[in-house]
């Protein structure tokens, strides 16, 4: 059964009872509805509460003309899209001009045709219920866009996420550390951005970003040959300088999506990260000899996270280390191996760092991740 569509109502303002009754009459015998009043100031409450579908406007009227109550109409967020069609006595040039300037959409003179009054009521009606259409059309194809990138987003993070596990299922890990690093590296940006060197560099899209891009920081991983990254002890110096190829794997692997979306937030942290997350504060640290603010921010936070997370973790070369132990070795790393800023950023945080790691425990705690420092 289709469903009954609502009447179109339209209403008319005109002081003048023998034209409210004409206008009336032929408007409901052509199946309008119609709401008619003598003055401007009932019609606006009238409108208030039922907006109508059209309004035709008498310019002068008692109280407040025509001109003023289609400006306090416009000026209604409410009731402003509604087409009002002046209907005077004004012949003037200037009243016509005055009336399209203050937001209607047609005029007709006194003593009008019924004819003519019809034929541009039906066009107005026609162009309203067009443009009701096309911003109905509109809304809904924002909403599918929007669907559609949280759909493509959500994929591409569910995939972006599968792979950082792949890396870490590849090392004997359960994949918690990568729940622990995204929290430790979001709770150091919140952290830094009270800072004011960084309020206009860390807001929450930036925030957001580095939380997501910090699952990537061990994606070259992928490329290091099983006898190296599952030994079960430390590494020779040799195997080591193996190891530490995993960042620029990592990077070469982002920078080839990156060559196609090349103002990507996401990938270009992400490629940072990967690459850059064992440089160190003094230049010491690998793949480029970084030093200082030369290093990008992300990798900064990524690393003192990293390290902690680590420190937290068995190795097969060592117990896992304390919470006190393991903020006592990166205080002691700030300036060397880490950013002194985030090292106080992290001395503020230490206690939701605990927490984090005690959350997030391992089932297996076997992180074969041969890095000296560590």
């Amino acid at each position: 059964m289709t469903e009954k569509q609502p009447r179109t109502t339209i209403m008319i303002v005109d002081d003048t009872p023998a034209n409210l009754n004409l206008l009336t009459e032929m408007l409901q015998h052509l199946g309008y509805g119609v709401i008619a009043f003598p003055g401007g100031k009932m019609a606006l409450r009238a409108a208030e509460k039922n907006p109508p579908d059209l309004i035709l406007l008498d310019i002068n009227m008692p109280e407040i003309n025509g001109f003023e109550v289609c400006e306090r109409l416009k000026a209604n967020q409410k009731l402003k899209d509604i087409p009002v069609l002046f209907i005077s006595a004004l012949s003037d040039t200037a009243d016509k001009v005055r009336a399209f300037d203050v937001g209607g959409v047609d005029y007709v003179n006194k003593p009008f045709q019924m004819e003519e009054v019809h034929a541009r009521v039906k066009t107005h009606l026609k162009m309203r219920a067009l443009q009701l259409d096309l911003i109905r059309h509109n809304t809904r194809l924002e909403e599918l866009v929007r669907e559609k990138v949280a759909e493509i987003s959500n994929s591409q993070l569910s995939t972006i996420n599968a792979l950082a596990r792949l890396t870490e299922s590849r090392d004997d890990d359960t994949g918690a550390h990568i729940e622990r690093t995204q929290f430790y590296c979001k709770i150091l940006a919140q952290k830094l951005a009270e800072n004011a060197l960084y309020s206009a560099t860390i807001d929450p899209v930036y925030i957001d970003n580095i939380s997501l891009a910090s699952s990537l920081h061990d994606i070259g991983k992928v490329g290091i040959r099983d006898s190296i990254l599952l030994k079960p002890g430390k590494l020779t110096p040799q195997e080591f300088e193996t190891m530490k190829t995993h960042t620029l794997i990592g990077a070469s692997t982002l920078n080839s999506a990156r060559l196609r979306y090349p103002y990507n937030a996401f990938l270009n942290m992400g490629l940072a990260i990967a690459r850059s997350h064992h440089e160190k504060w003094d230049g010491s640290g690998y793949p480029d000899g970084l030093a200082g603010e030369n290093i990008p921010l992300s990798a900064r936070i990524m690393a003192v996270a990293d390290v902690y997370d680590a420190l937290r973790s068995v190795r097969p070369y060592k117990k896992a280390f304390s919470h006190e132990e393991s903020a006592a070795l990166i205080f002691e790393g700030s300036g060397s191996h880490f950013d002194p800023l985030i090292v106080e950023a992290f001395r503020a945080v230490q206690a939701e760092f605990a927490g984090i790691c005690t959350r997030f425990q391992d089932t297996n705690q076997t992180d074969w991740f041969k890095d000296p420092a560590v």
